[in-house]
C-alpha cells in the first residue's frame, strides 16, 4: 500500500460482506504501538496509550452489513488553558448500516422522504467491505474532548487597559475634537 494512502488511513482492517456468515461475526481489535503512534499523529494527540474496538457484524439484506459495538481508548491531550498534559478516556458506541452505493442511494431517498424517527442514512460499502480500523479511528476522533482541561483550571481573560492610557488613547483624543481635549 502506498505511504500516502496509509497516512490517510492509519489503521486498516477491512472485512468483506462475503466474510460475514448469516449468524454474524464478532471482531475485537487492539491497535499495536506503531498503529497507535500513527493514529495519535493523525488525530493531533499527545499520546494514545490504548485503542480497542469490539464489533458485532451481521448481514443487512443480501449485500449489506450492520455494525454495532464500542470503541474505547486512553488518550493524552494538551490542556487548552495551560498546555500541560491531560489524560482522558474515550468510549463511543457504534451502530451503523453499510450498503452498496446503488442500494444506499435508494435507502437515502427513502430516509429523506419518510425520515423514520431521525434514522441516519446508511454508509457506503467500499469495494464490498467495511474498514473496521478506519471506523474505530473515526469514532475515536468523535469521542475526543474538543477542549480538554486539567481539573480545577479556569481560563482568566487578560485585563484590558483603560481606554485613557492604552495605545489608542491619543487617537481617541483626536476624535473628540479640539474643545474636549483640554
Amino acid at each position: 500500500m502506498a505511504d500516502h494512502v496509509r497516512d490517510l488511513k492509519p489503521w486498516n482492517v477491512p472485512i468483506r460482506v462475503d466474510d460475514v456468515p448469516e449468524a454474524g461475526r464478532h471482531v475485537r481489535l487492539s491497535a499495536d504501538v506503531a498503529t497507535r503512534a500513527a493514529i495519535a499523529a493523525h488525530a493531533g494527540l499527545r499520546s494514545l496509550d490504548r485503542l480497542e474496538a469490539s464489533f458485532d457484524i451481521t448481514p443487512r439484506g443480501r449485500d449489506g452489513l450492520h455494525v454495532t459495538g464500542e470503541v474505547t481508548a486512553d488518550v493524552g491531550q494538551a490542556c487548552v488553558v495551560t498546555l500541560e498534559p491531560v489524560e482522558n478516556a474515550v468510549s463511543e458506541r457504534v451502530d451503523l448500516d453499510f450498503l452498496p452505493a446503488s442500494t444506499a442511494a435508494h435507502a437515502r431517498t427513502l430516509t429523506d422522504t419518510v425520515n423514520e424517527g431521525g434514522n441516519e442514512p446508511p454508509e457506503l460499502l467500499v469495494d464490498g467491505s467495511v474498514d473496521l480500523g478506519a471506523l474505530a479511528v473515526e469514532f475515536l476522533i468523535i469521542g475526543l474532548d474538543p477542549y480538554p482541561r486539567k481539573p480545577d483550571v479556569e481560563f482568566a481573560a487578560p485585563q484590558i487597559e483603560a481606554a485613557a492610557s492604552g495605545p489608542f488613547a491619543a487617537l481617541a483624543k483626536l476624535k473628540q475634537g479640539p474643545k474636549q481635549q483640554n
